[in-house]
């Protein structure tokens, strides 16, 4: 009998530590899932603005002009980036065009910044700018004088 009592008195002795234990690791375990979700958000970002880079760079290659060419990888970079859902609180295009002549390129200069507000109980900062860049060659037997055809 005086056995039967210890072991209920040791099983009552440990009554509250799940509870104990779960206020302690709770937080621990959003804050990880947190930085997970974060990392997420920001590889998914940085490949968006790489496409949107890609496709803007093309744009501008087909255009016969390097005004034309500026304005065409501007939108088709903003139009990607919402087509994907990426809301960029500062999107910026910059296109080179130094190079648009028959066999040279344009190299197009995507910059977003993204919104991390959703994370930062994690510690994380509130925004990210990612950037990216794409070159993409003009064909060497292309009329690019602006010409009507």
């Amino acid at each position: 009998m005086n056995a039967l009592r210890r072991r209920t008195r040791n099983h009552r002795s440990d009554d509250g530590l799940m509870a104990i234990e779960l206020a302690i690791l709770a937080p621990v375990v959003i804050v990880m899932l947190l930085v997970v979700v974060a990392f997420g958000r920001v590889t998914h970002g940085r490949a968006l603005v790489d496409q949107a880079a890609a496709a803007a760079a093309r744009a501008a290659s087909l255009t016969t002009t390097p005004g034309q060419a500026a304005a065409d990888a501007a939108q088709t970079a903003r139009d990607t980036l919402a087509a994907a859902g990426l809301s960029c609180a500062g999107a910026g295009v910059d296109v080179d065009t130094g190079a648009f002549r028959p066999g040279g390129q344009v190299t197009v200069a995507v910059t977003c910044t993204t919104d991390l507000s959703a994370t930062a109980l994690a510690g994380l900062p509130g925004s990210l700018t990612l950037h990216a860049e794409a070159v993409s060659p003009i064909e060497t037997y292309r009329d690019v004088t602006g010409a009507a055809p």
